[in-house]
């Protein structure tokens, strides 16, 4: 497989999560193609390089810019029903509540084929704006079966659909109405993570550490615990205050810390040193009209490395697009657009300990990815809002392409089988 007629090439380049200046390094190949096989990137160059090649089956990009797919490595896209009262209260400037246990209840009354529905019409939307691997939290269950029934959908997520889901146990969300918190604690430990490990229904622990939530000392608990059984660590941190939770994530090796609106320069310092990636989620802090994440403090004066989700989930955002995140990002947190890129690409693939094989067009990685109606790549925060992507591969397969008319115009191209 070719993908011709690549307008603009744009890609960040290496196998590990990269920080400060580095972020900033892309490489642009114009009027490019990309060579696939068997699902993998086997050469990257310009189009006057092919020659006799053409007769191999093609896909032509129409002039338009090919990104990387998007990595979206922080997302509660498994749940049932919707909060929008909760949402048009906070509007009006109600506090956040209390959620949490809302969609509980609900996911509790709900069969594991129901979530898979639903969570299914959230995961296509996030294919068709790019995201070719995504990270789904359990968390809404908050008791042993209901954990596991959110884990079993997201397997069959990944299984049922065209991205690579990576499955997150996040039984320590939330504390369940009628149960002290110790003795929730102990069943997360001696209950929840040796079934999520004896059945195979997760890669990583995560913990919400937060005033309300899960202290620090009670964090490491559970991490330590699913680190014991063989579980890679992440950790919801400094959220809406600073509980150090980032120095938790990296005294215990965290893959990654998330959200850190609150973060202190020590907390960013820890990080850097023990090579945690920092998710930066800006759809959070938009919706719940919070400070955003202090990222040029990150990038500029610490160096560490900085990827972007959406954090997608039904109470504090429900934002699905990572391109409306890149947006944010670059208006809001200060990010050029070279570094929203590496952030949403090879920084995010790192934060799920994917680096070596996605996040990249480089030699020998998947091929995953994104053709755009743009005319060059500055223009994808420029159009926030818009729907610009013309077409979505994962291994060199074509799984989307837009149907909007306007983008059909130039007919005749060939399309692949």
């Amino acid at each position: 497989m070719l993908v011709v007629n690549i307008g603009q090439l744009v890609t960040p380049q290496g196998d590990r999560a990269v920080g400060g200046p580095a972020m900033r390094r892309l490489t642009v190949v114009e009027d490019a193609y990309v060579k696939v096989t068997r699902g993998r990137v086997v050469a990257v160059g310009e189009m006057g390089e092919l020659r006799g090649r053409l007769r191999d089956q093609t896909y032509d990009a129409k002039r338009g810019v090919v990104l990387p797919g998007f990595v979206d490595p922080h997302t509660h896209a498994v749940f049932a029903g919707t909060r929008e009262e909760e949402f048009l209260a906070r509007c009006q400037g109600e506090p956040y509540g209390q959620g949490i246990l809302t969609t509980a209840k609900r996911v509790r009354e709900a069969s594991e084929g129901e979530l898979v529905k639903q969570a299914k019409r959230y995961l296509w939307e996030m294919l068709r704006q790019g995201t070719t691997t995504v990270e789904v939290k359990s968390g809404y269950g908050l008791d042993t079966s209901n954990e596991l029934k959110l884990l079993r959908a997201i397997r069959r997520l990944g299984r049922e659909l065209p991205q690579e889901v990576v499955p997150t146990f996040l039984g320590a969300h939330a504390v369940p109405e009628g149960v002290k918190k110790g003795e929730y604690l102990a069943e997360i430990i001696t209950h929840m993570i040796p079934q999520v490990v004896k059945r195979g229904l997760a890669e990583y622990c995560d913990v919400f550490c937060e005033r309300g939530f899960f202290s620090r000392a009670e964090s490491r608990e559970v991490l330590r615990a699913a680190r014991g059984a063989g579980l890679k660590l992440k950790i919801h941190a400094e959220e809406f205050h600073n509980t150090r939770g980032a120095e938790l994530a990296a005294e215990l090796g965290a893959t990654s810390a998330d959200h850190l609106l609150h973060v202190s320069p020590t907390g960013m310092r820890r990080l850097k040193e023990a090579g945690v990636v920092a998710v930066l989620l800006p759809g959070t802090a938009f919706t719940l009209n919070e400070p955003y994440a202090p990222a040029r403090a990150m990038i500029d004066d610490v160096g560490l490395p900085v990827a972007l989700g959406t954090d997608f989930n039904p109470g504090t955002c429900l934002i699905a697009s990572m391109p409306f995140i890149i947006g944010l990002a670059v208006m809001k947190m200060r990010l050029t657009v070279e570094e929203a890129i590496t952030a949403a690409t090879l920084n995010a693939a790192a934060a799920l300990d994917r680096a070596h094989a996605l996040g990249s067009l480089e030699p020998g990685k998947r091929a995953d990815l994104v053709v755009f109606d743009l005319d060059n790549y500055k223009q994808l925060p420029y159009f926030l809002g818009h729907d610009r992507v013309r077409a979505v591969m994962v291994a060199g397969r074509v799984v989307y392409e837009n149907p909007h008319p306007h983008l059909r115009e130039d007919a005749g191209a060939p399309r692949p089988g």
